[in-house]
């Protein structure tokens, strides 16, 4: 039987009548070689055996060590988004809700997802390698005395919406002895939706006058992590971009990335150059790591952001994703919240989160 955890250490937290751990344990990518992923566990002081586990998928950070959530400070607390007005860090960090998670229960863990804190490229949204690592940390915590069970729930926001969609997608030997509740995607980033609807993000591989996003070279270098035998950076990259991939991809985090990749741009040129004759083995690579392709095991329900129609991942892509998964019979629902954007959307929907996924138990 596989052993998943290789360390744990104390760390302090914010939160009452709780413990945390950083730790360190054994994952593998979506194509079984195996990976090693750091993150949290932080559960009620003297929580009782087999009690439920909420594995949470955090949004974008970067697409390396700089961007790893479980170093910062106090990183077992509630979530904090980089464009709070009070905010000090560069990423965002912490757990929606953490306090009341604990109140209620429950062990919380989160994966900071290979390559964040551990050798090599992080598969940014290749989101069933990421779901991997949602599950494995789960498998990690039981095998600590913190009273993590079998049972458990996930959700996550952004690039964590798509991780925690892809969780009920996952092959039946990746989730063998454990009992998955629920999924709450939320504003999910789901790639194959993204690719089918080439807007926002996206719009530098058809425009190459377009400033090229951060998110969209940390997609494509990613997907040439996850899928070396048939991607190259050179399908997508120009030699320059990939002179300035590489010497900050393990250093910035993704506002700096993008600022950076931005800056570059305007100033020497074409970040971007699409090989079209290769477009159909990136499809294929696409589809091969997105959720949003295959029934979930499980219900799932989805949170919407709705101000300006989806300030960050569209409304048309939020909604593209429950579409493809209802006409796949899943048992789905949704909400939407219209005054949130996509970073306060977190908190405003957590509450309804945990009731919904207690209520799955």
């Amino acid at each position: 039987m596989t052993s998943y955890l290789l360390d744990s250490q104390p760390i302090e937290t914010s939160l009452t009548g709780a413990v945390a751990f950083r730790i360190r344990h054994r994952s593998y990518d979506l194509k079984g070689r195996p990976t090693e992923s750091t993150g949290l566990v932080i559960a009620p002081e003297s929580a009782p055996a087999d009690s439920p586990v909420l594995s949470w998928a955090h949004g974008t950070t970067g697409i390396g060590d700089a961007a790893c959530p479980s170093l910062q400070p106090d990183p077992a607390g509630e979530l904090r988004t980089y464009f709070d007005t009070w905010s000090t860090q560069q990423i965002d960090y912490g757990i929606p809700g953490a306090q009341d998670w604990i109140n209620a229960g429950w062990v919380v863990v989160a994966t900071d997802y290979q390559g964040l804190g551990t050798p090599g490229i992080h598969q940014y949204s290749v989101n069933r390698t990421n779901a991997i690592d949602a599950v494995t940390i789960v498998r990690a915590a039981g095998e600590m005395s913190v009273g993590a069970g079998t049972h458990f729930g996930v959700t996550g926001w952004s690039q964590g919406g798509g991780t925690a969609a892809a969780v009920p997608e996952l092959d039946p030997a990746d989730l063998e002895g454990l009992q998955l509740i629920g999924s709450v995607p939320m504003s999910p980033g789901v790639t194959i939706v993204g690719l089918e609807h080439p807007t926002g993000m996206g719009a530098a591989l058809a425009d190459p006058n377009a400033v090229p996003d951060g998110h969209l070279v940390m997609t494509l270098a990613a997907f040439v992590e996850a899928f070396p035998d048939t991607l190259s950076r050179e399908d997508m990259m120009t030699p320059l971009g990939i002179e300035v991939f590489d010497a900050i991809w393990n250093t910035q985090p993704v506002h700096h990335f993008s600022d950076t990749i931005g800056r570059q741009f305007k100033k020497h040129g074409p970040i971007l150059a699409v090989n079209k004759e290769k477009m159909p083995a990136w499809a294929a690579a696409i589809k091969e790591g997105s959720a949003g392709r295959v029934k979930p095991i499980c219900p799932v329900h989805v949170m919407i952001d709705g101000f300006a129609d989806g300030s960050v991942i569209p409304v048309s892509w939020q909604q593209g994703y429950v579409d493809a998964i209802a006409a796949l019979g899943a048992d789905v629902t949704t909400t939407r919240y219209p005054d949130d954007d996509h970073f306060s959307l977190p908190a405003s929907c957590v509450s309804e989160t945990r009731e919904w996924l207690t209520a799955q138990l």
